[in-house]
């Protein structure tokens, strides 16, 4: 017995230290189905005690996936790429239209509104939190 749940304790590990992050109203743009480009948007909340730092995100659906920000410079709208978000604790950042947001690139099919997508976060020193994403018209 105490073995098993020595197993069970290493395996529920992971889980716990993305507990504080939750994924709300996950959504991406729906595109003309050639397109090579989307975005996607979804607010990131922490509902715990602790800053959290998003790293890294992904999805098999896409050849590559980018945070990015959009930001004016010199009065010219300029997008680059981030190399994380930091969500601090008890608060939430909204990637949402016309700021940061998710650049999903390379999509391995055409995706039309209704679809579903799986979107994966990597926290920092916390385990990979997965979200549906759901293709849809902007409102």
């Amino acid at each position: 017995m105490r073995a098993i749940l020595c197993v069970l304790s290493m395996l529920l590990a992971p889980c716990a230290g993305a507990a504080g992050l939750e994924l709300r109203d996950a959504w991406i743009r729906a595109a003309p189905p050639s397109a090579q480009t989307l975005a996607g948007y979804v607010e990131l909340a922490n509902t715990g005690s602790a800053p959290l730092r998003v790293t890294a995100v992904g999805s098999p659906d896409f050849g590559a996936v980018e945070l990015h920000e959009m930001r004016m410079d010199d009065g010219v709208m300029r997008m680059r790429a981030l190399d994380a978000v930091e969500v601090p604790a008890g608060a939430s950042v909204r990637l949402a239209p016309g700021g940061n947001h998710l650049m999903l690139m390379r999509p391995t099919r055409a995706l039309r509104a209704g679809d579903r997508v799986a979107i994966e976060f990597e926290v920092e020193g916390a385990a990979t939190l997965s979200a549906d994403f759901t293709v849809r018209e902007p409102q």
